[in-house]
C-alpha cells in the first residue's frame, strides 16, 4: 500500500466474474465516494480466480488510483475472497461489500458512527422493502429469518446482507473459525454460502457489541457469468443451504466448539 501509516477504514471487495459490473462503473462510485471522506482509507479488491476478463478490468480501471489494491486467489468462493482480504487489510475497520454496488458505498455514512458509541461490528440490513427481489426471495427471506430467530441471533433481522463491517481484530479472530474452511473440497462457481450466520454468531459469543442498521438495498448485479442457475433452484439451494448452517451452528454449541471464546 502507498502509505506507510495504516488507514483508519478498508473496504474489501470481494471479485468473481464481474466484467458487467466493473463496465458499469461500480468501482468509480467507490472512489468518487472515499475520496471526499476526511479519514484515510484503502480498497482491497480480491480476484477469487474469475474466468471472465474481470482481472483485467480491475486492473486497468485502479492503476492510477493511489490506495487500491487487487489481489490474487485461488478459486475458494466469497467467505475465501472476504476472508483474504481481511488479512491484506491494515484498518481499524474494515467494510466488506460486494462489487455489484447493491448497498452503495455511501451508505457507510449510515454504520460509521455507531463505532463512536463503542460498537465493535456494525452490519447493514436490507429491511423488508428489497428493490429487485423477485415475490419468492421475498418471502424466503422473511421465512428464513423468522425460523432463524427461533434458535439463534435473534436481535438480528437480516443476517445476509452482504454489507458488513467489524473492528479488524474481530474479522480476525472469527474467520478462521468459520465451518466453510474445514471443507476440503472446492466450491465450484460462485459459492456464498451462509456463512454470515455463523460470522455473527461467533461474535455475538465473543461478547462483541453488534448493531444492525437499515441500508438502501436494490438488486444492481448485472453479472451473467457467476453460474447462476434458474431463480426458483438458486432459491431452493440457497434455503437448504442457510437452514443447514443454522442447524450447525446450533449444533455446534450444544456440543461446546464455541465455548472457549465465551465471555
Amino acid at each position: 500500500m502507498p502509505s506507510a501509516a495504516p488507514p483508519f477504514l478498508s473496504v474489501v471487495i470481494p471479485c468473481y466474474n464481474e466484467a458487467r459490473n466493473l463496465e458499469a462503473g461500480v468501482l468509480d462510485e467507490v472512489r468518487d465516494y472515499l475520496v471526499q471522506q476526511p479519514y484515510s482509507w484503502e480498497v482491497i479488491v480480491v480476484n477469487d480466480e474469475s474466468t471472465d476478463n474481470s482481472r483485467t478490468l480491475v486492473q486497468e480501471i485502479i492503476a492510477p488510483w493511489p490506495h487500491f489494491a487487487l489481489y490474487d486467489i485461488p478459486h475458494g468462493g466469497k467467505p475465501a475472497a472476504v476472508w483474504a482480504g481481511i488479512q491484506q487489510a491494515r484498518g481499524e475497520i474494515v467494510l466488506f461489500t460486494d462489487m455489484d454496488q447493491s448497498t452503495p458505498i455511501s451508505e457507510w455514512d449510515k454504520l460509521l458512527p455507531w463505532y463512536e458509541q463503542g460498537y465493535d461490528v456494525v452490519v447493514g440490513s436490507r429491511g423488508r422493502a428489497r428493490a429487485g427481489f423477485s415475490p419468492l426471495r421475498q418471502l424466503g427471506s422473511f421465512v428464513f429469518g423468522t425460523l432463524r430467530g427461533l434458535f439463534i441471533l435473534r436481535n438480528i433481522k437480516d443476517t445476509q446482507c452482504g454489507f458488513k463491517s467489524c473492528r479488524r481484530a474481530a474479522a480476525l479472530a472469527a474467520f478462521p473459525r468459520l465451518q466453510f474452511f474445514q471443507q476440503k473440497e472446492r466450491p465450484k462457481g460462485w459459492k456464498v454460502s451462509a456463512y454470515d450466520v455463523e460470522l455473527l454468531y461467533l461474535w455475538e459469543r465473543a461478547g462483541h457489541r453488534i448493531k444492525e442498521v437499515e441500508v438502501a438495498w436494490r438488486n444492481r448485479d448485472r453479472s451473467v457469468t457467476k453460474g447462476q442457475s434458474s431463480e426458483l433452484r438458486r432459491y431452493v439451494n440457497e434455503s437448504l443451504d442457510m437452514a443447514r448452517q443454522v442447524l450447525r451452528v446450533k449444533w455446534n454449541a450444544w456440543r461446546g466448539l464455541y465455548d472457549e471464546h465465551r465471555t
